[in-house]
């Protein structure tokens, strides 16, 4: 079996948000991060070199391949803010409407600047995702 390359490392999520070198970048990705953290009642964890993760859920596809993955995070990425809604967007399309300027991918939100969406739909966003993740994944 495969092992997972992107998981919790231990590394301290201050010194990384600290490190992003652009200041409106930085300031969006610390603005997330405390908006996730209240949302989820958990605390940041790095994933990896670069994603900020809150909570964990196991997966297992019928391939047989399993791991461990965050309920919801965030990336602050040279072109954009990068949110990881995991239960995807189709189910969320009435916020997404009204979310303001953004692009997905299959369960990334690329933002561009905080202050190009509607902040609180954003937190209600992230708030409706967890919920459905813990539903489907419910801790053992």
């Amino acid at each position: 079996m495969v092992e997972q390359k992107t998981k919790p490392d231990g590394s301290s999520v201050e010194e990384f948000l600290g490190s992003v070198q652009d200041d409106a970048r930085r300031i969006d990705a610390e603005r997330v991060c405390t908006m996730m953290k209240r949302v989820t009642k958990e605390e940041p964890r790095m994933w990896g070199a670069s994603m900020v993760g809150f909570g964990s859920y196991r997966y297992k596809y019928e391939s047989g391949r399993e791991g461990e993955w965050f309920i919801t995070g965030f990336s602050p990425r040279a072109t954009a803010l990068t949110l990881y809604i995991m239960g995807g967007f189709p189910r969320h399309q009435p916020l997404m409407d009204r979310l303001g300027k953004h692009k997905t991918g299959k369960s990334c939100l690329y933002v561009k600047r905080l202050s190009d969406v509607d902040e609180e739909v954003l937190e209600e966003l992230v708030r409706e995702s967890v919920a459905y993740m813990r539903e489907a994944y419910p801790a053992p």
